[in-house]
């Protein structure tokens, strides 16, 4: 009878396993950084849950006390926060980070402010560069689309000084070695061009740095102009002008966390009020660009073609998933 008390005990006993996600995962969700930044900033003891200090594999929900260096972390549950994305038309001559010391124009001076919420860069293109970069406020939906395993699909429109001939086009999607290992496209097209520069179409599952320019240069053929087009679902807008981004409703987001293996949520994207918006501000004319402190800011996002007769605002295009 005693034995058969024991056995309910530990069976009715609580789990001693801790509840939420872990903590870097709650972080980035909050749009405070990538998964692997913020592992380091655990690693470092610079987070602390409810007045202990954090290592990696500690757990936390909303309920907890988070704080960084000492600061209170503000967070909500996963329910309660709106998912928002951005897809924004990124000019040559901006940087993709938050700030520059050299004051040069970064991607984060033309979005929109959010209050007690931040934007989270999906990937990121060289400052030569330009062409579709996706903004998102759910850094789990940031990780999960920049992360290999999900091979997330990029394309890309390439200007090429040379020919890309059959045989280069075969090392190309076979496979070719750079400093930091093997890279091959999925595919690649011709896309035409007179002369000596031909365009080129390419899609690859990966994002390493200057990946798609030293691939070519790898055949001994130089890049001079790259565009995305396309990341995962998600097509750069025909009607997307440089230095623009328009914001994905719930239908648009829904098809992209989909594809990444996440659940689609409650709240997601514009309302009707942010629509509005949203098509007024295209109507107006791009400020000028921040000029860097050296004098050589770019003024390739500056448009002065008149606008009297813009078109209404469309949503992006997709790829079936």
């Amino acid at each position: 009878m005693t034995e058969h008390l024991t056995d309910l005990t530990e069976q009715s006993a609580p789990s001693s396993q801790p509840e939420g996600d872990k903590l870097q995962k709650l972080l980035a969700r909050a749009g405070l950084g990538s998964r692997r930044q913020l592992e380091e900033v655990i690693k470092a003891g610079r987070v602390s849950i409810n007045g202990a200090i954090a290592s990696l594999g500690d757990r936390a929900n909303h309920r907890d006390e988070i704080r960084i260096d000492g600061r209170l972390v503000r967070l909500k549950a996963e329910r309660d926060t709106r998912r928002r994305v951005l897809c924004y038309y990124k000019p040559e001559g901006e940087i993709c980070s938050a700030s520059d010391p050299e004051g040069r124009p970064t991607v984060f001076d033309r979005l929109p402010k959010l209050t007690g919420d931040r934007w989270v860069m999906v990937g990121r293109l060289d400052i030569n560069s330009s062409g579709l970069l996706l903004f998102t406020n759910d850094g789990e939906l940031a990780h999960r689309l920049m992360h290999p395993s999900s091979e997330v699909v990029r394309e890309y429109a390439v200007r090429v000084l040379g020919e890309v001939t059959p045989e280069i086009a075969q090392n190309l999607t076979t496979g070719v070695e750079l400093e930091d290992g093997t890279a091959k496209f999925d595919d690649i097209k011709e896309g035409g061009g007179a002369g000596v520069n031909k365009w080129y179409h390419v899609t690859i599952k990966e994002g390493r740095k200057r990946e798609v320019r030293r691939m070519f240069e790898s055949q001994e053929l130089k890049v001079s102009r790259l565009i995305r087009t396309r990341y995962g679902t998600v097509i750069l807008p025909k009607e997307l002008r440089t230095g623009r981004f328009i914001e994905l409703d719930a239908k648009d987001i829904g098809k992209l966390v989909e594809s990444v293996g996440l659940r689609q949520r409650v709240g997601t994207g514009l309302t009707n009020a942010a629509k509005e918006k949203q098509s007024r501000i295209h109507k107006k004319p791009l400020k000028a660009a921040r000029q860097s402190r050296a004098g050589k800011g770019t003024n390739e996002r500056n448009d002065k073609r008149s606008h009297a007769k813009s078109n209404k605002l469309k949503t992006a295009k997709f790829y079936p998933v």
